[in-house]
């Protein structure tokens, strides 16, 4: 089988795109861990698929598959990316697209310099519904650790994250910690781990552990989740500036049901066919 794809990427967060609108694909997880592969295959942290919509009054339906093979509900540089894809492929002449997701509705408005924002909906708090293992909603929750207890923020932002604040990003706590949490007992579908250092209250520097992944250049739901924890915890303003290993993101968040709205660019790589 011969598959045409399109390489992109959001601040070096880098996915392997499909447009399964014109050409109906169901990628098997060895199919997305082939192609996911920097060895053998194209190479990316994602595979996004571009479907037809399923939901009245949306103009595509977009799923998105880790490294490792497993769908996934929500990916925010894949989103900006998406965005970008079925303009420059002539699937919509929309600025404002609707698009249907595991986990809800979100909408991408593409900028007049290329940069897209999207909405993505309110965050969730409430444990059972991230889902978190936790008596009741916190701020902040303590949860051990390899023999330490970390105080973190926990929120979905259509999938689960787990934010840590952190004095120093350059060290190796990323790589130790960020497996450990992933896959932590109290996570049961597992979770993005967010290493945040407050620089003022309207700048943050991220890294982030995705799960399925590893580290990426750079995590779109995970600079939403941070700044969402972070205004909840009183560090932050309403807009906040997130540099990621990969560059920049806008994040704003007014509080409470209002969406988070995020802002960033969208690059694409370059187009081939490959042999499954």
């Amino acid at each position: 089988m011969r598959l045409r794809f399109t390489k992109m990427h959001g601040l070096g967060n880098d996915f392997v795109v499909i447009n399964a609108v014109s050409e109906p694909f169901e990628p098997t997880s060895e199919q997305v861990r082939f192609l996911a592969d920097r060895n053998f295959g194209v190479g990316c942290d994602q595979l996004l698929l571009v479907e037809p919509a399923q939901s009245e009054g949306a103009d595509f339906r977009y799923r998105i598959w880790n490294a490792d093979g497993g769908e996934v509900e929500q990916c925010g540089n894949g989103a900006r990316c998406f965005a970008r894809f079925v303009r420059d492929q002539g699937l919509t002449n929309k600025d404002e697209i609707v698009v249907e997701t595991a986990s809800g509705i979100i909408t991408l408005k593409l900028q007049d310099n290329g940069w897209v924002t999207v909405n993505m909906g309110p965050p969730i708090l409430t444990p059972s519904d991230i889902p978190f293992v936790a008596d009741e909603q916190a701020d902040t929750y303590d949860i051990e650790v390899d023999g330490d207890v970390l105080k973190v923020g926990v929120l979905s932002m259509g999938n689960p994250h787990v934010v840590l604040a952190v004095d120093e990003l350059e060290d190796a706590t990323v790589n130790r910690l960020g497996p450990l949490l992933e896959s932590h007992e109290r996570f049961p579908q597992r979770v993005n781990v967010g290493f945040m250092r407050v620089v003022s209250p309207s700048e943050i520097h991220l890294r982030v552990y995705e799960r399925g992944t590893g580290e990426t250049m750079a995590c779109g739901t995970g600079a939403c989740a941070a700044v969402v924890t972070g205004i909840v915890q009183g560090k932050l303003s309403s807009e906040v500036k997130v540099g990621l290993r990969g560059g920049e993101l806008s994040v704003r968040w007014m509080g409470g049901d209002a969406p988070v709205m995020m802002t960033g660019p969208a690059e694409t790589v370059f187009e081939g066919v490959i042999e499954l």
